[in-house]
């Protein structure tokens, strides 16, 4: 077949457009894959510092591992009756001491702590709290505390009865400040048994000595 020039351009040309069309449908740029996701350790590490929402703190987990400063000064010295049995002290108190009878039994704490500790009103009217008791006033200590020397000591002495739990209850406690440190002394129970344990209460509180 014969053609004229004109015609056997226009005929190149339209295979030439052709042939690049071909080629644009075929050539082209593939989109990037997404980044994978991060585990969770590594999402932990890459996340802002600070404290964690989903787990927000506990306060009765604060509270029990903070820990409790104890006296650290001058200890005391006592004798207790020969009736009454030593326990182990545990992590916060300076002597322990089982009292039986009657088919009963109370508790004897000593314990010691820096400084003051709130003072002599707020400490009774904590003991009077355990009992569920009123608490007193400034003006109602000395109606209900008893102060004794001993040894160049000054002990407030008190007998506090109320109930725990529905049951008459007992508390006969000491508070003695010795040098920047304060000590309490409380026998705690069944009302009856320790109301007859205050005559050894009290001459057991004689025996106390600064070492």
């Amino acid at each position: 077949m014969c053609l004229h020039p004109p015609v056997f351009a226009a005929f190149s040309l339209l295979l030439l457009l052709g042939g690049c069309k071909d080629r644009e449908i075929t050539a082209y740029r593939a989109p990037k894959d997404p980044p994978p996701a991060m585990s969770g350790a590594l999402a932990a590490e890459n996340s802002p510092p600070g404290p964690n929402p989903a787990q927000p703190n506990s306060p009765g987990q604060a509270m029990a591992s903070t820990p409790v400063p104890t006296a650290s000064g001058t200890d005391l010295t006592w004798s207790a009756p020969a009736t009454w049995t030593a326990k182990p002290n545990g992590a916060m108190r300076k002597g322990s001491f089982s009292v039986k009878g009657e088919g009963a039994e109370a508790d004897l704490s000593i314990t010691a702590f820096p400084g003051s500790t709130g003072g002599l009103l707020a400490n009774l009217n904590r003991w009077r709290g355990q009992l569920g008791l009123a608490p007193l006033g400034e003006n109602e200590l000395d109606t209900n505390s008893v102060h004794l020397d001993v040894a160049g000591l000054q002990l407030v002495s008190v007998d506090f009865a109320g109930n725990t739990g529905g049951k008459p209850t007992r508390i006969l406690g000491a508070i003695v400040p010795n040098g920047s440190d304060t000590w309490f002394f409380k026998l705690m129970g069944p009302d009856t048994l320790v109301a007859n344990e205050k005559p050894a209460f009290l001459e057991f509180l004689r025996t106390i000595r600064s070492r």
